[in-house]
């Protein structure tokens, strides 16, 4: 019998402690360079907004906002968003949560909840910056997120109702 050769491969992975503005505050987590930003939120900062419904992002389930632009945490490295204003739907609720949960309550716009947290967070964006928009622009506008449970007539309500001012 012949010998197996033994892999050469390094036998850890490289990690690095690095500082992530989240919810702003900095927060140090230790990352690989392989590390999604879900990953991190989810495992490491106890942030479980954000869902692991699709890892190619195509769900819109974990939904994040960078510097105010809606991201896929399940698609971006952790390392990419060093230096970055890192926003999940927890810094949306408390005391006074955002006009958008309460608007997503008012209108019923949730069922199971596994797309709702991204949903928000895509309202949130999309609003942010067309506080005027249309109906047909907001259903435009929130096109990269998907709920199986069918409830988009309500987010569209709920995201009209402030748009219109509520």
């Amino acid at each position: 019998a012949e010998a197996v050769a033994q892999d050469d491969a390094p036998k850890t992975i490289a990690r690095a402690l690095v500082k992530l503005n989240v919810n702003g505050t900095d927060r140090e987590v230790t990352v690989e360079g392989r590390s999604t930003l879900l990953e991190v939120l989810r495992y490491q900062l106890d942030l479980t907004g954000a869902k692991p419904v699709s890892m190619d992002g195509s769900s819109g389930a974990s939904t994040v906002l960078i510097d105010g632009k809606p991201v896929m945490a399940s698609t971006t490295l952790a390392l990419a968003v060093r230096n970055k204003k890192i926003q999940t739907v927890e810094s949306l609720g408390g005391e006074k949560p955002d006009e958008v949960c309460t608007a997503f309550v008012q209108h019923d716009a949730e069922q199971c909840g596994f797309c709702t947290p991204g949903f928000v967070l895509a309202v949130r964006a999309f609003l942010d910056k067309n506080p005027k928009a249309t109906e047909e622009e907001i259903r435009s506008g929130l096109n990269g997120n998907i709920c199986r449970c069918g409830t988009y007539a309500n987010v569209i309500e709920a995201a009209v109702s402030i748009a219109k001012g509520g």
